[in-house]
């Protein structure tokens, strides 16, 4: 069963953004792209070739398979609805969340590799906002090993207290990832993923130079990450029925599309913040969880 799950979500995370450009198009009054858009531009982009410049060297090669590879390293560690990962033990707290760093790292040195000063802005970008945005998740993460006294993933989501007294510490842990989320996949408010403006691309600016399977393997891990970090809110919402998995299969999934509707919600609603604008709200999703801890500790 973990790992039937492992393969439906390898399978069903390019559909995240296909609802959430539904979304936004139902918002905008259009017909808006295929569900399955992702789908048809990662056969299309495997198909062609890659091109590389001379002044680029094999981290730049390296880079988007060594993202690829650390987003579906983490996605084995994560339990999906109710049931345990692919690879539990104890700790796997620390290792999910340095895969994601490591997948961060080496996305920044393929585009400082290329010798470019247009994307060594947009790694700056990135690096910048990372450094906010990871205290609100590690923050969150230890008031979770604080409530259930476990450090593997599976073990925290099957020991989740259910009772009222807890129920403030898990809400405000959800709220700051809701903002992490937002951050690490570069949604709005926090960054436009459709815009090509010089001025206000983060994450874009740092994969202009891949084409090809190396754009496909970019394109895919994005979605990855993004079902990644929405089946820990997703989880968290339902751990309620950890111990039905009849139940908590289909309620995962249909979590999961909620959550991309309102991810497609919030970004029809509101516009792209200020750059300078950008660390107040990560600090703020950094003291919801901080909030958190300080509330299970109590």
């Amino acid at each position: 069963m973990p790992l039937l799950h492992f393969f439906l979500s390898l399978l069903l995370a390019p559909l995240l953004l296909g609802i959430i450009n539904r979304t936004k198009a139902v918002f905008a009054g259009r017909k808006g792209p295929p569900l399955g858009q992702l789908y048809y531009d990662l056969a299309k982009l495997l198909r062609k070739g890659a091109v590389y410049s001379q002044t680029t060297t094999w981290v730049f090669r390296a880079g988007p398979l060594v993202g690829l590879a650390a987003v579906i390293a983490a996605l084995a560690l994560l339990p999906l609805a109710g049931r345990s990962a692919v690879l539990a033990f104890g700790g796997d707290i620390v290792v999910f969340a340095y895969l994601l760093g490591l997948a961060r790292f080496f996305t920044v040195l393929a585009a400082l590799d290329t010798g470019s000063s247009f994307e060594g802005m947009g790694a700056s970008r990135e690096v910048q906002f990372a450094a906010l945005a990871e205290p609100a998740l590690f923050l969150g993460l230890m008031a979770l090993v604080r409530q259930t006294s476990q450090l593997s993933l599976t073990a925290i989501y099957e020991h989740l207290p259910l009772g009222l007294e807890h129920q403030i510490g898990l809400a405000l842990v959800a709220a700051a990832w809701i903002i992490v989320l937002l951050a690490e996949n570069s949604r709005l408010p926090v960054d436009d993923p459709s815009t090509h403006l010089e001025l206000t691309m983060i994450h874009e600016v740092m994969v202009l130079d891949h084409g090809g399977p190396d754009l496909a393997f970019i394109l895919y891990a994005a979605a990855l990450k993004l079902w990644l970090l929405g089946a820990l809110l997703v989880n968290l919402m339902l751990s309620f029925f950890q111990g039905s998995s009849w139940i908590g299969g289909p309620l995962f999934l249909l979590g999961m599309g909620a959550l991309a509707v309102l991810i497609g919600v919030i970004e029809s609603s509101m516009a792209r913040l200020r750059l300078n604008q950008v660390p107040h709200l990560l600090v703020g999703a950094g003291a919801l969880a901080a909030l958190a801890a300080v509330f299970v500790l109590r």
